[in-house]
Formats: structure tokens, sequence, C-alpha cells
């Protein structure tokens, strides 16, 4: 693995400070320099504020300065970023002064996305050239996963692999390397999409509303759509990057067919209608704050928001080939805008990258695409693209063609996802080194067991991983079923098992319809049944005789955390939002949540300080529901511990835990059930205060305190609990048991379920 222990960067505004955030993130030490000192704190502040640290303290990493007095700070770092303004000159004179000071092979590099590489470097001397490239970073850093790589004829081959390495692995990004074109390829591709679908509603007269419906979830467009996402960019912005982009490309270039600022644009920039930044847009809050307005495409007056109606969307039902067949006017609409963006793509291979995996990958995680224009086109049809560009009157694309000719861009070749290049070859979609991922194994290989809600993988080496296919991950009886399976089929057949997949969500918890329809039609014994089998199954993965380790991604709440916190070890995607959450719908931890989070805080205070200090702390994790904004955030929390592992690259997090999962095979030895001794009374007592206080600020509701009663019960032990006599791990899961049930019986508790299962949102009652 590539090290840089430090980094600097110079230019502490949005993307500058956000860069620097980000590399601490990473655990690097660094220097955030701008023209006076203030600024960078400023960009400090900034990164505090928008939650571009995944634990605030690691601004403790970043040392800010000003270009004018401690350019010296950038004697010893290995990597230097410039993200100053988008001037030529401004940047060079900088690069000068960097090369003054910086040591020999330190790279540096700049995050432009308008300026040539060649242009950066010209007259710069040969020894700077070498260590020099572009590192095209994508706002916000911490959360945007694509990085644009840019090398020039004379970068040193080893910085371009050095960076590319610790860009991959330590700052988790999607590496796409580029060629040396203007907007390389995501903003190439992007804007192009922006600027027609912009201004194509306007000239169409379209409702914003339907646009941004039409242009978003059929094609795995976030659903900010375009006008939703030209408010969050800013609505001066555009024009620039625009014109930008045309006066760098010919006038051949199909981005010069439209207006970078039509009428409507001007006049909202004159109204200092700028979007989000300025509170107003395309959408704008009303006068009484309650309601939103809309901009009239046709008038550009505001008018209030409408639900979206659209006999295109009506008939499509979701599927985006049906939408742009379909004569309406947002079938007409969606038309065109896709057809000419794909036909763009396609277009621009190879000028702006070697195949289409590239295009796609810049995309995905670039613009939050769900599918890149190459798998879209695939997905459509290339030879139904074709006959529909023909029908326009618009030219076909060679590589398009040629697509059509040959039945898409991608195919499956000996097992692995391959990618038609633009001279007919095939090869493989490229992959970083060690990647493992589920879908690749769906094409290569079948399932060890395959229970219909999981199945089973081989890993390789002697260890399986174990995949969640409900909806969300959440757990019914049937996952609980397929988890005692697959534990048993990898002790006859595995040395350890991970339990993970590619999912967004690790699990969303228990499937809440399942607690109510168990309530509904069996009452308090059938429930009680369904938490003994989870209960069971758990403490199945704690006491396996195998390693097992939770791979956990995106968000884990209520029993998503609770299976991890009965594997031998964890290892994170950095993102990770954990926690136990039972408490928002009226009920506590119900498969060993609570259990397992008093072992973990005995473990933090020690033994010298009492059992009263650990029920506390579990208490104020668990009674207001918190979760952790990032995986290091779960780890001060407590949700994992100090050897648990964090990976910062999504796609490697599978590797990542099979590697620690082999790490614990050789003598392991199940865990030695635990005894506690809770603190009683004392213990009950010190977080009865708690909830009072929180009631008297307003903070607590009615049934908060009823929930909040039943908790303390759990992990006080009861009244009779005594300090001096262990309470075994089964007597606190009957507390647990206990707790929940009675809690479900509630009225207030199932309000609380069907509004969470009616609207996704917690109820306050």
């Amino acid at each position: 693995m590539t090290t840089i222990t430090k980094a600097a960067v110079i230019g502490a505004g949005v993307m500058g400070s956000g860069i620097a955030a980000h590399l601490a993130n990473a655990g690097v030490e660094v220097v955030l320099l701008d023209i006076e000192k203030k600024f960078a704190d400023g960009g400090v502040a900034r990164q505090l504020k928008a939650n571009g640290f995944m634990d605030k303290s690691f601004a403790g990493r970043i040392t800010t300065g000003s270009t004018g007095d401690d350019m010296g700070l950038l004697a010893d770092a290995d990597w230097i970023v410039e993200a100053v303004a988008e001037r030529l000159d401004i940047k060079q004179n900088l690069y000068k002064a960097i090369d003054a000071v910086r040591k020999p092979g330190s790279i540096v590099s700049s995050n432009t996305s308008t300026i040539p590489l060649a242009a950066l470097t010209d007259s710069l001397p040969e020894s700077f050239v070498a260590d020099f490239l572009i590192t095209h970073f994508f706002n916000p850093p911490r959360i945007m996963r694509l990085l644009e790589l840019v090398s020039g004829p004379k970068t040193n081959p080893e910085v371009t692999a050095k960076i590319h390495d610790f860009a991959d692995r330590s700052l988790g990004k999607t590496v796409v390397v580029c060629k040396d074109t203007p907007g390389f390829i995501g903003n190439r591709i992007g804007n192009y999409w922006m600027v027609v679908a912009q201004n194509e509603a306007i000239d169409m007269g379209l409702d914003v509303e339907e646009a941004d419906a039409i242009i978003g979830k059929p094609f795995g467009i976030p659903s900010t759509g375009i006008f939703g996402l030209l408010d969050l960019v800013g609505i001066d912005l555009m024009p620039t990057i625009l014109r930008s982009l045309q006066n760098a490309l010919p006038k051949t270039d199909a981005i010069h067919d439209y207006d970078a600022e039509p009428a409507l644009i001007a006049r909202m920039i004159a109204e200092n209608r700028l979007g989000r930044k300025s509170g107003a847009g395309f959408v704008r809050l009303s006068a009484d704050r309650k309601t939103r307005d809309i901009t009239d495409l046709k008038t550009g007056d505001y008018r209030p928001m409408k639900k979206v109606e659209s006999e295109s969307l009506d008939a499509a039902k979701g599927d985006a080939r049906t939408l742009m067949e379909h004569s309406s006017l947002g079938g007409r609409y969606a038309s065109v805008v896709m057809e000419k963006s794909l036909a763009y793509a396609a277009a621009l291979v190879p000028e702006i990258a070697d195949g289409p995996d590239a295009v796609d990958d810049a995309m995905r995680t670039g613009y939050g695409w769900k599918q890149g224009p190459f798998e879209l086109i695939d997905r459509l049809g290339a030879s139904w693209l074709v006959d529909r560009l023909k029908a326009r009157g618009l030219a076909v694309p060679a590589y398009l063609a040629l697509a059509a000719e040959k039945g898409g861009f991608y195919s499956v070749v000996d097992g692995k996802l391959s990618c038609m290049l633009p001279d007919g070859s095939v090869r493989p979609v490229m992959r970083g080194e060690g990647v493992i991922t589920i879908a690749d194994l769906k094409l290569a290989t079948r399932p060890v067991a395959d229970y219909g809600c999981a199945a089973l993988w081989d890993l390789g080496d002697g260890v399986a991983c174990l995949e969640f296919r409900t909806k969300m991950n959440t757990f019914s009886e049937a996952l609980l079923d397929a988890i005692n399976a697959a534990l048993g089929e990898v002790a006859k057949s595995f040395k350890a098992l991970v339990i993970g997949s590619d999912a967004a969500v690790y699990s969303a918890g228990a499937d809440l319809r399942v607690f109510l329809d168990t309530v509904e039609k069996g009452g308090s014994e059938a429930l009680g049944k369904f938490i003994d089998k989870g209960h069971q199954t758990f403490k199945a993965v704690k006491y396996a005789p195998f390693p097992v380790v939770g791979a956990p991604s995106g968000l884990a709440f209520g029993g998503g955390c609770e299976i991890l916190l009965h594997c031998d070890a964890i290892q994170a995607h950095a993102e990770l939002s954990i926690g136990l959450v039972e408490t928002r719908i009226g009920v506590v931890p119900g498969w060993g949540g609570c259990k397992e989070m008093l072992i973990r805080q005995y473990g933090l205070a020690g033994a010298t300080r009492g059992p009263v200090a650990p029920a506390i702390a579990t208490f104020n994790l668990i009674a207001p529901a918190r979760v952790s904004g990032s995986a290091f955030e779960a780890q001060s929390l407590g949700f994992l511990r100090p050897a648990d592992g964090v990976t910062m690259n999504r796609d490697r997090l599978l590797a990542d835990a099979k590697r620690k999962a082999l790490s614990l095979v050789d003598g392991y030895v199940a865990p030695e059930p635990p005894q506690l001794a809770l603190s009683g009374p004392s213990g009950a007592s010190a977080m009865r205060n708690i909830i009072e206080g929180e009631a008297l600020a307003g903070r607590a509701t009615a049934h908060d305190k009823v929930v909040g009663e039943a908790l303390i019960t759990v992990l006080s032990g009861g009244p009779k609990a005594d300090p001096l006599k262990p309470t075994t791990e089964d007597e606190i899961l009957a507390l647990e048991r206990q707790a929940f049930i009675t809690l479900f019986e509630t009225p207030a508790t199932v309000d609380r379920v069907k509004h969470m299962l009616a609207t996704g949102k917690p109820l306050r009652n």
C-alpha cells in the first residue's frame, strides 16, 4: 500500500478545504494554506460545519498558514495539491514558489477541471513536470467518489501509480484515468447533459416538477433531476462552465448547439435567484416558509409547487424505453435529452477515455447515475437507439453503430464482465487489484447455497460470505433460518465467514411489518417466539466454532447493528452509519443489543469504575437512538471495538473483511459467555435522573419516558439486581425480551410503528 504521511493543500475555498479535510480523514498530516491564515482557518471551520471530517477530532490533523509566510511548511510534504483560482498565471506563479521549497520527488497536482495539463506545465522545469499531474476531485470531496486522474507525457509513471494507489485505498476514490481534454470525462458529458436538459425544458415549456421527474428516476439519475441539480450547483455557475467548455472545444462539438445563458437564466441571475446558496432558484420556500414555490419556465415567475401529473410517466411505469417512445410532451422531452446525451457520450470515445467503463465509472461516481451512459445504452438497446437517432436526423457515432452490430458494449467472457473498445476488440472491465464483489462472483460462479432471501458465496481461501437479499436487508424469520443454515454449511466446508454484500444498505434491522403482523395474528406469545429465534440466531453467530466478520456499509440499524455486535470482528466501510434506533419506534433493542453494548462499555470503562458508568454510557447511546456519522465515530461510540477495521474504498470492503477473517483463523476459540455485574437500583436512579432531565428540557415525550423506564430495567438488571452477584447473558436477554413485549403491547408503541411504516419518519408521542 502506498504511504503518504504528509500532504499540503493550497487554496482553502470550498474544494481546497474539502480536499484537506478528506486527506485528514485518511490519517494524513495536512498543511492548508491560503493568501492569509484566517482564510485557511475559515476553510477548516467550513468543513467542520459541513461534515467534511469523518470525526471532528480529525480537524486537529490540519495545520493552517499563509502562502506569504508559511510556504516552508511544504518542505517535507509528500503530496502538494493546488486548488486556487482557475487562472493560468496564478497557478504557474504558485508552482514556481512550490518548486522552490518542495523536497525532491514530492508530488504536485492541480485540482483544475478547465485548464489543460500541457498549459499548466508550460515553461516549468522538467524535474517539476515529471512530478506533476491533475487530480480532479468532485464536490464534496468526502462524499463524491470520483477522482479524475490526468498525467502528461512527461509525468513520471511512478508518480501516477503512487497517487492512483493512495487515492484508491486511502481516500476511497474510484480513480478514473482521463485524457487531457476539456472537462475530462465527468464534466464533459455531465455539462452537456445538463445544458440539453435545461434548455430543452425551457424551450418546450415543461413544468419544472415534470422535467425533474422525467429525467431522474426512470434513468437512474438522482431525484434532483435537472433543475434541482442546477439549484444545488448554482445557476450563475453553469453559464461560466458552459462558456469555458465552448471556448475550449471546436465549433463542431455538439455543446455549441445550446446557448450557455438563455434569457430565463440571465433574468434569474440578474434577480439573484442563484439556487440554494441565495435561498431562491428554480425552487424557493414560500412566504409562509411552509410550502415551496416553483419557477414557471414559460413566464419566469414563481407559482406554488404542484403535484406531478405526467401522461408519459404514468404510461411508462418506470421503464425508460417506454417513456422515450411516448408521444406526449414529457416523452418527447425524455427522448431528445437522453438520445442526444447518450449519442454525445458514444462520440467521445476514444477521445476522452480508452473504453466505456471509464466513462460509466465517472458518471456513476461523479454525477450519481445508477448506470453510466454505455450501461444505459445497453439497457435501452444499441440498435434501438441507432434507429431513434436516424429517425431524428442525427448523426450516429461509429462506436455506437459498432455496438449495435455487435449486440452492445458489455458482455460476459469467461465469467468476467468485459467491454468492447472502439476498434471492436474486447477486454475485461477494469477492476482494482484484489477487489472482490458479489456482482463479479455471480458472473463467474454459483452460490454455495441459495436460500432465496440470502446466499452463501465462496470468497476463496476457505472463507465464505453470507449475502442478505431482502428489501433493505431487513430481518424476517426466513432470513434468520438462512443465517442458521449458512452457519451449518460454513462449519462443514469453510474456515471463516464474512457477513456482507454489495448492497448500499447493510441492514435496516427487523422488518417492522413482520413484528406488527406477528403481534396482530399471534399476540405476545408469537412475538416472544420471534424474539427467541433472533436471540438463538445471533448467539449462534457469536459462538460459532469459526471466526465471523461483519462487513457493513451504508446503514446498520437495529437488528443490523445487533448482528454486527455478535460478530468476532467488524471490517466497516468508513461511511458507516450504525446505531440501535429501536426507541424511535417505542421499543428497546430486542436481539441482544442492550447486552452487547453493556459488554463493550464494561470493557471501555474498566473494572475499577464499577457497574454504574457502563450502564449510563449504554443508556446515553440507546435512549436517544444515537447513530454514527462514520465508522470512526462508531469506534468512539463503542459500536466498533479498537481492533475492528475501517476500509476507505467501498469496493475493497469484502476483500478486507476476508483478510481480517483469515487473520483470526489460526488458534481460533469461540468466546466464553460473559457474566456482568449489573448496577441495580443505584444505576437505575442515575439513568432515571437523565430521562427526567430530558423531559424537563422538552426533549423527551411522555412515551419516551415509558420506553426509557423499560430500558433502565434492562440495563440495571431490575430492582432486585445485586452488583455483587454476576448476571448471565441469558438473564439479560430475558430482560430485553420482556421489555420488548411489554412495550409492543402499548398503543403508543403500535402508533409509532404504524407511523414509521406509513411515513418513514418517527412519531413523537
